[in-house]
């Protein structure tokens, strides 16, 4: 490990360090499938993640921080391997100096025992033909993925013990990070750097539709600002011709939970990505999306509501959860409540009643909070008899198949989440969708519930600090947020 470093030198020393790796692994893959000769021993320990260290030795007090992160429990070393660190230069100084400075920690960098797999340095390098030899053989002589090895055991609170003694630093690892990148990719479409930190999900391609005029829009009216990121590579700018057009002709079916990414030039852009529908989809993207350690995630889709007061476009603010999906019952167990955050759950309310116009009485009728429940089987209501005791026990007022696990999720990785649905049938009352009706409801309902998810993001970009909930923190927590 380095002397100590300042959290700027630190963060410098990791950016050179992952550099020289990566270059010095796809030299080795592209000397080797040249006709060149496999890597010697020497060579091949050139090819290890960085590793970042804080070193905490109280000599007094503990501050008391009020903080949900950037806490130093326990006295000792706090480790973890270190990818992209270019890419994530902003969140590591930021962690790095709270550290430092209500602590006085020490800040460390050196290599770690971790290898970098070569699919993660090369997979869609053009500069590379990886034709020309065959995964075994490429595994024979260079580092490769060991999903066995790749987990989330800090997130769900049991971190390996390490030889060296070191506590975790991170939630996630560099391995583990470069897995979801690659997957992120693979699923939306888009670079997975041009995903934002306010994310918004949905179910359905017209509020995709209605996300691009309004990204479009954005971007013509300042293009020195904005820019949007599609499916398939394509990007609009302020000088593409027909912006709505450009983006709405993307390859996005390709895809199986398209992305669209409205970049800011702060980098505090909004991403919106269409999950299609269901709960696993759901765990999938937002196993992979937590990595980038994005400031808030918010469900904005359909549900069908309980309750005989509701009518069709009525809103549905999520205060609890029913998980009958099944998908997370393994990493969280159902004894465990997932609470509402107070700071997203205000900021919903409040741009409802902004973008509705409606306030007091108007809006309670629009706006309705209580529990929705949430079912992997999108033909629930087959089982209507069976799940009546447990659904009426519940006091829930909507159903839906996505909402449970995006709260789970944000609740286990440490990401603020939030849930406004629209009311699009009543299942119980009579009033399903039916395609005349359905057009009718999309028509008047999406623009304005879009509008909403946009508002409360611009909302929680006022006071961030505050929006990072304790709630989210156990009591033996890694250091970073």
């Amino acid at each position: 490990m380095s002397a100590a470093l300042t959290p700027l030198e630190a963060v410098t020393r990791l950016e050179a360090l992952h550099a020289e790796a990566t270059k010095a692994l796809s030299d080795a893959v592209a000397r080797y499938l040249s006709g060149g000769g496999a890597p010697s021993p020497e060579e091949r320990a050139l090819f290890r993640y960085p590793e970042l260290r804080v070193s905490h030795t109280p000599s007094g007090a503990a501050p008391k921080i009020s903080r949900a992160y950037g806490q130093l429990i326990w006295p000792g070393d706090y480790a973890v391997s270190i990818t992209q660190p270019k890419f994530f230069r902003p969140y590591l100084l930021e962690q790095l100096q709270l550290l430092v400075n209500d602590y006085g920690a020490t800040v460390s960098v050196g290599v770690s025992d971790t290898e970098i797999p070569y699919a993660f340095v090369l997979d869609g390098s053009r500069s590379v033909d990886m034709e020309k030899a065959t995964p075994a053989q490429l595994t024979a002589h260079f580092p490769y993925p060991q999903l066995a090895l790749v987990g989330d055991a800090v997130v769900d609170g049991d971190p390996p013990e390490r030889l060296d003694g070191a506590r975790p630093l991170a939630l996630f690892d560099a391995p583990r990070i470069d897995y979801s990148l690659k997957r992120l990719q693979h699923y939306t479409g888009a670079p997975w750097a041009h995903t934002q930190p306010w994310i918004l999900f949905t179910n359905y391609q017209r509020y995709v539709e209605e996300f691009v005029r309004w990204a479009a829009g954005k971007v013509v009216a300042e293009p020195e600002k904005y820019r949007l990121s599609c499916p398939g590579g394509v990007t609009v700018e302020g000088d593409s011709p027909d912006p709505v057009e450009t983006a709405l002709s993307a390859p996005w079916r390709k895809y199986q939970m398209p992305a669209y990414h409205l970049l800011e030039k702060d980098g505090e852009g909004v991403t919106l990505v269409n999950i299609g529908v269901g709960p696993s989809n759901a765990k999938t993207i937002t196993d992979h999306l937590a990595v980038l350690r994005p400031h808030c995630w918010m469900m904005i889709g359909h549900c069908g509501g309980f309750r005989h007061s509701q009518r069709i476009g009525d809103y549905v603010l999520a205060h609890a959860y029913l998980r009958r999906d099944k998908v997370l019952d393994d990493h969280v167990s159902l004894d465990i409540p997932i609470p509402a955050i107070a700071e997203v759950q205000l900021a919903l309310a409040h741009a409802a009643q902004t973008v509705s116009g409606d306030s007091g009485e108007a809006l309670k009728r629009r706006l309705r909070t209580g529990t929705v429940v949430s079912y992997a089987d999108r033909n629930w209501e087959l089982s209507y008899l069976k799940e009546r005791r447990v659904l009426s026990q519940s006091r829930a007022i909507a159903v839906d198949m996505e909402s449970a696990c995006i709260a789970t999720q944000g609740f286990r990785l440490r990401v603020p989440y939030g849930v406004l649905l629209c009311v699009s049938d009543k299942p119980l009352h009579g009033e399903i969708k039916l395609p005349g009706a359905a057009d009718l409801f999309y028509d008047r309902a999406i623009g304005e519930h879009l509008k909403i998810g946009i508002e409360t993001i611009e909302i929680l970009k006022r006071d961030k600090a505050s929006l990072h909930s304790r709630k989210l923190r156990s009591f033996d927590e890694p250091p970073f947020r």
